[in-house]
């Protein structure tokens, strides 16, 4: 659901608010302005200056390196990839570093043909040539990167095998540049959705110069990113990174598509408290917001339907379960609860013991409960595995374990990010344990970098998590499960889960394909390293005054459309 209508006076900003929002948190959040001016969005729109609350403080901006959601919507600005991608559609669009491609009649060659105005925002501006796009490639699937996306780009012929140390000799990887500006892919096996897979980061370019100026091709931790050192191909260049404060990209002039491009700026604000971000979009400092919390979701609706989006979202939470048993170092009690939790029937248990309706109504926007790992209508894709809710079976299930009603089973420990609403599911879910089980789970919060950390290290038991589909195919939740996947981040292991995803990546008809995900989501479903919640949906408060941000369900917004109307304020 998305309801938008014209200019409304509730947006205008009189004299006393804008001093009452002077004396107060207004110091928090860095933003300046002046008591005695209309609001911050209003004079935004005057310059095409946009406001965007952006979530947590971002891991890094590498796109070879991080994966949030945050850093996705920064590098939507700063950096281009070969494939653009229609804003209400989600179809590939030839609006991006490539002007046109060709693809073979066995569906194995993609040749694209790269602008020769594209440029990199060095001084010098270089042009950006087939060979960045090799030697990206290169650092993307390099061992030694460890890029946890590196699978995204298994398509390419021999890019598993390099990636996993099998091929040493890059130059057999099915990507090659035939000239300055023609690139050619060769594919393991037809590949449909390739060009959807391209919009993602991972696939984008690095100024070669710039990576080897500030380190080693596959370091991992560099001063490159840096705003003073950062070299993009996007429509905007990065000017200032304040930490927890904001970021800030400016509109390049010497972009190739610069005259398409309506935004001058770009201000990305950290602000990871959704309380702290709906006061910021209230009193007129952000144009939208990242998310909304639960309990706003009803009253929103009511008092600012014109502003307020809710819209499907190709999403899944779920709660992560930490497989890989005792670690070095590791107390009695954790080693007794990661010990539990290889026990499938105690997966299952808790699995099955989750009400999950119970917290869709609770956060009340249209979330549906998750039996299954992928979303439904992913690409046509309708997932036939589900998890039966039933506390009778879960309570037999932990018996059968050796914990009747909870007896003797070790305390979990659940580990979320900073977020009003993982407080609140993370607690739900904990009562729910405790009182349908007995089991006790206490619950650790903490900020997106140490989150990022705990996990990564696997010093969790359980830890919330949630999956935003890269591109719409069910294969982007299933294809991050298999062994030591850069996403899997849990421990499991199974060898014909393996087997059926390199299967469905070879897949001779739709048909056959979308049957090889039924059975891999079953075996997920069954051996439960994840326990699904709910699939989501986007929410967000955005103002009236922003144009051509039309929904979507990747919740992606290419930022050469957006503008900003000053006429909505008249």
């Amino acid at each position: 659901m998305s309801t938008k209508t014209k200019g409304n006076p509730r947006w205008r900003v009189t004299p006393t608010q804008a001093a009452i929002r002077c004396l107060g948190w207004i110091a928090l959040l860095s933003f300046t302005s002046s008591c005695d001016r209309p609001s911050r969005v209003e004079m935004a729109a005057e310059t095409q200056t946009f406001l965007m609350g952006n979530g947590a403080e971002p891991e890094g901006l590498d796109p070879h390196i991080v994966t949030g959601v945050p850093e996705n919507r920064i590098f939507h600005s700063i950096l281009e990839g070969l494939v653009g991608i229609d804003h209400a559609t989600l179809a590939p669009t030839s609006d991006a570093g490539a002007e046109s491609w060709t693809i073979s009649q066995d569906g194995l060659v993609y040749t694209f043909q790269l602008r020769k105005n594209a440029t990199w925002s060095n001084a010098e501006r270089d042009p950006v040539t087939a060979h960045d796009y090799v030697y990206s490639y290169n650092r993307v699937l390099h061992p030694d990167t460890a890029s946890k996306y590196s699978y995204m780009l298994y398509p390419l012929k021999n890019g598993e095998a390099f990636n996993k140390g099998d091929l040493k000799d890059f130059s057999q990887v099915g990507v090659k540049a035939l000239d300055d500006f023609t690139l050619e892919f060769q594919l393991e096996s037809p590949t449909p959705y390739l060009l959807s897979m391209l919009n993602h980061y991972s696939w984008w370019p690095v100024h070669p110069p710039t990576i080897e100026k500030h380190g080693e091709m596959t370091q991992r931790s560099s001063p490159w990113t840096r705003p003073q050192n950062f070299v993009g191909n996007g429509p905007f260049r990065l000017v200032e990174w304040k930490v927890n404060n904001r970021i800030v990209v400016e509109k390049r002039e010497d972009y190739w598509d610069a005259d398409r491009v309506k935004l001058n700026k770009v201000i990305f604000y950290p602000i990871e408290n959704l309380e702290t971000e709906q006061r910021a979009f209230h009193q007129g400092y952000i144009h939208v917001t990242y998310e909304m919390p639960a309990h706003r979701i009803r009253w929103s609706l009511e008092k600012y339907p014109e502003a307020t989006e809710i819209d499907p979202y190709l999403g899944v939470y779920y709660f992560r379960v930490n497989l890989t048993g005792s670690k070095p170092g590791a107390d009695a009690q954790r080693e007794a609860a990661r010990a539990a939790l290889k026990d499938k029937r105690v997966r299952k248990a808790l699995a099955l013991s989750v009400n999950r309706k119970a917290i869709c109504d609770f956060l009340a926007a249209g979330q549906l409960p998750a039996h299954g790992f992928v979303p439904p209508g992913t690409f046509g894709y309708e997932s036939a595995s589900s998890l039966e809710e039933s506390l009778e079976k879960a309570k037999s299930l932990l018996a059968e374990a050796g914990y009747p009603n909870g007896a003797g089973i070790p305390e979990f420990h659940l580990y979320y990010n900073t977020h009003e609403d993982h407080k609140l599911v993370a607690e739900i879910v904990q009562q729910q344990w405790n009182k349908g089980l007995g089991i006790r789970v206490a619950l650790f919060n903490q900020e997106w970098k140490s989150y990022l950390n705990t996990v990564a290290n696997f010093n969790y038991d359980l830890a919330r998590a949630a999956w935003i589909g890269d591109y719409n195919d069910p294969n982007t939740f299933l294809d991050m499960w298999v062994t030591d996947g850069g996403n899997n981040q849990t421990g499991f292991s199974h060898a014909r889960y393996d087997e059926l995803i390199r299967l469905a990546a070879r897949a001779s008809s739709p048909e056959e394909r979308l049957a090889l995900f039924q059975e891999a989501e079953s075996i997920l479903m069954d051996e439960l390293p994840v326990i699904p919640i709910y699939f989501y949906v986007s929410k967000h408060m955005l103002h009236p005054s922003v144009k051509a941000r039309p929904p979507n369900i990747l919740d992606r917004h290419p930022f050469k459309d957006v503008y900003l109307d000053p006429n909505y304020f008249n």
